[in-house]
């Protein structure tokens, strides 16, 4: 009697769809070069803060304005939390609901790998930052710091070390870092907020429902959803639920499958038209306003000294790459899922620990655990900045190493030798794609053989050396 067959096993980190692999290269496109963006506001935002006229930065982040009696009397520094980074997090809805349904969300078994990898990258840092101010001492407010990634800031790593991923490790970051958003957004929603105003809040889901109505019944313009999209911010804000919650439920509302005969779904219209807005100004501007913070030598010390700046370096350094690797490894043992073979794991570690940069959110998550502490909510920021920066450093140096093959592999997803605008290993099984392969190596074949000829007669018609007359 024959064993039985063994299962087939899915492979992890293999060839994207075609206009999946499109999809990832435009949006990291977009979130690179706001990457860098994102990297020279921190750099300004820190020289600023450490320079003579560091008193101007307090000032300015410090300075409120707004209509108090719609409860919108806000610093700087809350504008740019709670209103810029409502955009962010609208984004991040659209990009959530776009995996549920299109991306790698959208069946339970491609599912298993990243969102299982971004809990365990979310739940071993915070266990890191509990075991470390529980033998320490310190405050356990902060044990959802170092929980975060910041997509942004990681690619921008990427673009600055001038290292090419294969797109399916491009394609895992950004998964992973989609996921990691919206288990921060629940964090936020669940615990950071102390008070609730029920009226606000049924005046902010009766807006909300009116959003989601509008969409369904196919109503268009842009005059009719920006006002009711700040109306709801508003809403949201005054409720005591972080306002961000409303950015990131107006994006989940909208349609990301297409219809028959549409090039885009509404969502993917909305985030081309959004996502260069929130990845080049909006997150930026949060940097600016956020990154601030002293770093002189006795701050600098003070961060390895204390265990709530501490527990939130291991967290980010320490607890990333093994919380995001470990958890792989292991949905990959348990589902039966086998890693590409022209990666290795090695590659995996490599982006797990590129996955400890944890800058926009965990900035501000460290604002809102620690608001009522000025002191220590700017060490935990300056935690947060050595901690990112000792990642990208450490990612940096695994990537390099595997550079040559990750060229190679990338020359080879984009190798296009019939010159149609689609990639030559997206077309291998199509008999067209074979003759047309077929014909350009004919007509190379023709010119070499013509080129050896012309050599061998020396250029002429008329005698080996091919001078007329000779």
């Amino acid at each position: 009697m024959s064993a039985p067959a063994n299962r087939r096993r899915s492979v992890f980190l293999g060839r994207m769809s075609l206009p999946e692999r499109n999809f990832v290269a435009d949006a990291l496109r977009t979130e690179t070069l706001g990457g860098v963006l994102l990297l020279l506001a921190a750099v300004a935002a820190l020289i600023w803060a450490n320079s003579p006229v560091s008193a101007s930065y307090e000032s300015v982040v410090d300075f409120h304005f707004g209509p108090a009696a719609l409860r919108l009397d806000l610093s700087v520094g809350h504008w740019a939390a709670d209103g810029l980074l409502a955009v962010f997090f609208f984004v991040a809805g659209i990009e959530l609901k776009r995996e549920l349904v299109a991306g790698e969300l959208r069946s339970p078994s491609a599912a298993a790998l990243p969102v299982v990898a971004a809990v365990c990258g979310m739940a071993v840092p915070a266990l890191v930052y509990a075991v470390v101010n529980a033998t320490g001492g310190g405050s356990m407010q902060g044990w959802a710091v170092p929980t975060a990634t910041d997509i942004a800031f990681a690619l921008a790593v990427l673009a600055v070390l001038g290292t090419s991923l294969p797109s399916a490790l491009r394609a895992f970051l950004l998964t992973l870092a989609v996921v990691d958003d919206l288990f921060a957004i629940l964090i936020i929603a669940v615990f950071f907020t102390s008070t609730i105003d029920l009226p606000m809040l049924g005046l902010a889901a009766v807006g909300l429902a009116l959003f989601w109505l509008l969409l369904r019944r196919g109503v268009h313009g842009w005059y009719v959803y920006v006002p009711l999209a700040l109306v709801n911010w508003g809403l949201m804000n005054a409720s005591g639920v972080h306002a961000t919650i409303a950015g990131v439920a107006m994006g989940l509302m909208l349609r990301c499958h297409r219809h028959e005969g549409e090039a885009h779904s509404p969502g993917e219209h909305i985030e081309h038209l959004v996502r260069p807005l929130s990845a080049g100004l909006c997150v930026p501007l949060f940097a600016l306003f956020s990154a601030g913070v002293s770093v002189s030598g006795d701050a600098l010390g003070d961060v390895f000294a204390q265990p709530e700046t501490l527990g939130v370096v291991l967290g980010l350094v320490v607890g990333k790459a093994v919380g995001v690797f470990g958890g792989t490894w292991l949905a990959a043992r348990f589902t039966r899922a086998e890693l590409n073979p022209e990666l290795a794991w090695a590659d995996v570690l490599a982006v797990a620990t590129l996955a400890g940069i944890g800058f926009t959110v965990s900035l501000l998550i460290g604002e809102l655990a620690f608001d009522e502490d000025p002191v220590l909510a700017g060490e935990v920021k300056a935690a947060v900045l050595i901690g990112s920066l000792i990642s990208a450093v450490v990612a940096g140096v695994l990537l390099k190493l595997r550079n040559n093959r990750y060229r190679r592999l990338v020359e080879e997803e984009e190798r296009d030798e019939d010159h149609d605008g689609i990639p030559d290993m997206y077309e291998q099984g199509n008999p067209e794609y074979h003759l047309r392969m077929a014909a350009i190596h004919e007509a190379k074949a023709a010119e070499h053989r013509r080129l050896a000829e012309v050599a061998r007669t020396g250029g002429g018609d008329d005698g080996p050396s091919g001078m007329i007359g000779g």
